[in-house]
């Protein structure tokens, strides 16, 4: 079945399982009672079924899986790499030998890996394997060669994309980030619970390498909605904050609620900033002055504005807002970003963010249960497309045990009547 829904995505691009989950999850939604006016998101990192390889370990691994696929379609393997093929040659090439550094073992597996593509180019029946196209992509990304025509490995500032790089040949799709102080090595999990009276529900989920922004988790899961009659709450953490965010929620209407700050925080004065509707020109500033010139820096996406020396020399506010003083004039750069942190600044103050702050904090549940009842960090299966169609069942099954803590409920309160 497993394979039949795979091809079937490879074949349309369509995610069978998550189509099916997301409408069964609908339909329990509506039996449970839960509404989609409160909402909050979170992420979480799934670990890839692979080793972490060290550069030595990883080009051993690459070069061993091409020389043994040569061997089994007859091929014939230079006397030099012939080793590759024996059974306990990888534990006395990278282990075992310690008259050469792990370095100069490396630079010998690159030159191995040389060779051995040189074999299968004269040849040209090894383009349709992985094993061959994962080498060739581990040069390209590791090695470099010079103006000489020699080639080297590249020194860590000079990989390109150093998270997209090959991890593993076992699984050549994962990518590795840094969060919270740790290497994570796989996928990223973003799910959407929404909450009622009798409980809660995971209503959608998305499933990516975890390369992938929160804020884009967002931005995917705002376009798809509709535009609501009445306006819904979404709570998630800082991370998914961004002001086309914002704005996408405000068209759908929905009251988007982030409970973390990222980045440089802005002064509280912007917050009393005013702009024209789409953003481009200040109107006033917050001492009442309307510039006497604006015009709009596209590049960096700031309005420009000049006012005139003597109000901002009269200004209360001008150690704050630290204008630039010109021969004649004055002049401003403020970008209506500002604006809105300011706001959303101002607006974390108050007693009604505190409560959407411990709302949003009980999705945090969410992937402790999927790590410990549901073990999501170990799916015994490699890629992007095999590791999301498990996932996406462990979500079914943990949406199932909701429905029967619920069903389970109204029962005991049936029992409860009958006896009174």
């Amino acid at each position: 079945f497993r394979a039949r829904v795979l091809a079937y995505e490879t074949a349309n691009d369509v995610d069978l399982i998550h189509e099916c989950t997301v409408k069964m999850y609908k339909e329990i939604a509506e039996f449970m009672k839960i509404s989609p006016n409160m909402q909050r998101m979170d992420s979480l990192m799934i670990a890839a079924n692979i080793k972490n390889l060290s550069l030595l370990e990883l080009f051993y691994t690459c070069v061993a899986n091409l020389a043994k696929i040569m061997d089994q379609r007859g091929t014939s393997i230079p006397e030099n790499q012939k080793h590759y093929i024996e059974k306990d040659d990888c534990n006395q090439f990278v282990y075992h030998n310690k008259d050469i550094d792990a370095t100069e073992k490396t630079i010998i597996a690159m030159h191995d890996a040389e060779k051995l593509i040189e074999v299968c180019n004269e040849t040209g029946d090894f383009d349709d394997t992985s094993e061959y196209q994962l080498l060739i992509r581990l040069l390209k990304e590791r090695t470099i060669i010079d103006g000489d025509g020699t080639r080297r490995l590249r020194k860590k500032e000079e990989v390109e994309n150093p998270s997209e790089v090959l991890l593993n040949p076992s699984d050549p799709e994962a990518t590795f980030r840094y969060k919270a102080g740790e290497k994570h090595l796989g996928y990223v999990g973003n799910l959407v619970e929404s909450v009622g009276k009798h409980g809660s529900l995971i209503t959608d989920y998305a499933y990516k390498k975890n390369t992938y922004a929160d804020n884009q988790f967002m931005k995917d899961y705002l376009e798809k909605q509709p535009i609501y009659d009445e306006e819904i709450l979404i709570t998630a953490d800082g991370a998914y904050n961004s002001v086309a965010n914002t704005k996408t929620a405000k068209e759908h209407k929905i009251k988007l609620v982030t409970t973390n700050f990222t980045g440089i925080k802005p002064d509280d004065i912007y917050a009393e900033f005013k702009f024209t509707q789409d953003g481009h020109y200040l109107i006033e500033c917050i001492n009442g002055c309307s510039p006497d010139e604006c015009t709009y820096d596209s590049k960096n996406e700031r309005s420009v504005a000049y006012f005139a020396k003597e109000a901002c020399n009269a200004c209360p506010y001008k150690d704050r807002c630290k204008p630039r003083f010109l021969k004649n004039r004055v002049r401003k750069e403020v970008s209506w970003k500002s604006v809105d942190r300011a706001l959303q600044l101002r607006y974390m103050k108050t007693e009604e963010f505190s409560k959407y702050a411990c709302f949003r904090n009980g999705i945090e549940a969410i992937p402790s249960l999927l790590r410990r009842r549901y073990h999501v960090d170990k799916i015994p299966t490699h890629s992007e497309k095999r590791t999301r169609l498990h996932f996406g069942f462990k979500i079914a099954a943990l949406n199932f045990q909701k429905l029967l803590d619920y069903t389970n409920s109204l029962e005991k309160c049936t029992l409860k009547n009958e006896i009174a």
